[in-house]
């Protein structure tokens, strides 16, 4: 899957958020600070692939998100569609190719709009079907698409469930018949058994649609189910990416190590001898200098603490670490 040539391209993708002058900033003159959200980020994504992509909470997956989907203007960098500059295109025909799904199924509808009036404006705005009829009958297909009965249209938000919200909230992105979708954390506010659901959910309409996903989520588990490749983040930077059964067996940077170390596992015979991770993400508004994780990590050396890697080419997949030729072999199975 990552062999194919994509037809949505991210080059060198960063974006930095102004931040606000310090009492001491104010003191020794100096000028404020700026939190890099996200570092010179590159993916790639095919036809009906997912690329999943983990991290740490404030480690700028959402952030990036925003930026492939053009809610946020990147800083530097480009978003290519099929070889053309995605922000080109005006903001409609943005919205036909990718939609996003948030993570709160609660604030992301409309509480005074029924599903039927939520879903009927979309077609109205985008102009995909004329009459009332075809758009009745449309919301009709587009429920049952993710499992809700057509009867519960004239209810508003507040009658569903979380998971029923979130279905409500794939719905509405599919109306638009999109190529892409991001999924911003779409199960971590919904119970356990609920995600199963919802991930499967993810899934079949995948392969039965055609759809690209890009999934963005912390829980390794889940990403590793529903996606072909997964990029790993850390401090707004892209620190490995592979395809998904490949990291979980081979992983190269030992944040994706510890990460993977420490996901629970039932079965005592198939856990592992690896450090977890210890310490707290640095403060984005002052990375350390070298590689970003060089304050967290077992393995750094003075070069690590001096020198920030390159991403690279290393065993099958794409990483950001001096040693990452010294670091094979996993990790942990599940």
């Amino acid at each position: 899957m990552s062999d194919l040539v994509p037809f949505l391209e991210l080059r060198g993708v960063s974006k930095s958020f102004p931040g606000k002058r310090s009492l001491v900033d104010l003191a020794m003159g100096r000028p404020a600070r700026s939190l890099q959200a996200v570092r010179d980020a590159s993916l790639r994504l095919a036809p009906a692939e997912t690329l999943g992509v983990v991290g740490e909470s404030g480690c700028g997956k959402s952030t990036l998100g925003g930026c492939i989907t053009g809610l946020i203007e990147p800083t530097a960098g480009e978003v290519l569609y099929k070889g053309a500059a995605f922000a080109s295109r005006r903001r409609r025909e943005r919205s036909r190719i990718i939609q996003m799904i948030f993570q709160d199924p609660y604030s992301s509808l409309n509480p005074r709009l029924t599903l039927a009036q939520t879903l009927d404006e979309v077609l109205r705005v985008h102009g995909l079907r004329a009459g009332a009829a075809e758009r009745r009958d449309r919301i009709d297909e587009l429920l049952l698409m993710v499992n809700l009965a057509p009867s519960f249209k004239d209810r508003l938000p507040h009658a569903f469930s979380g998971g029923q919200r979130q279905r409500i909230s794939i719905a509405r992105a599919l109306a638009v018949e999109p190529q892409i979708i991001v999924a911003d954390e779409p199960v971590s506010a919904l119970d356990a058994s609920v995600q199963a659901q919802i991930v499967n959910l993810f899934v079949e309409l995948r392969d039965r649609l055609g759809l690209s996903y890009i999934f963005v989520a912390h829980d390794l588990n889940v990403v590793r189910h529903v996606s072909h490749r997964i990029a790993v983040m850390y401090l707004g930077e892209i620190v490995e990416c592979a395809d998904a059964d490949l990291l979980f067996e081979d992983a190269r940077h030992p944040y994706t190590r510890a990460l993977i170390t420490a996901i629970p596992q039932p079965n005592p015979e198939q856990r592992t001898e690896l450090a977890s991770l210890e310490g707290e993400l640095p403060d984005p508004l002052s990375p350390p200098p070298g590689c970003s994780f060089s304050t967290r990590c077992p393995l750094a050396v003075e070069r690590c603490r001096m020198e920030n890697p390159m991403i690279r080419r290393v065993a099958g997949r794409d990483v950001r670490c001096h040693r990452a030729e010294e670091t094979g072999g996993v990790s942990q199975r599940v």
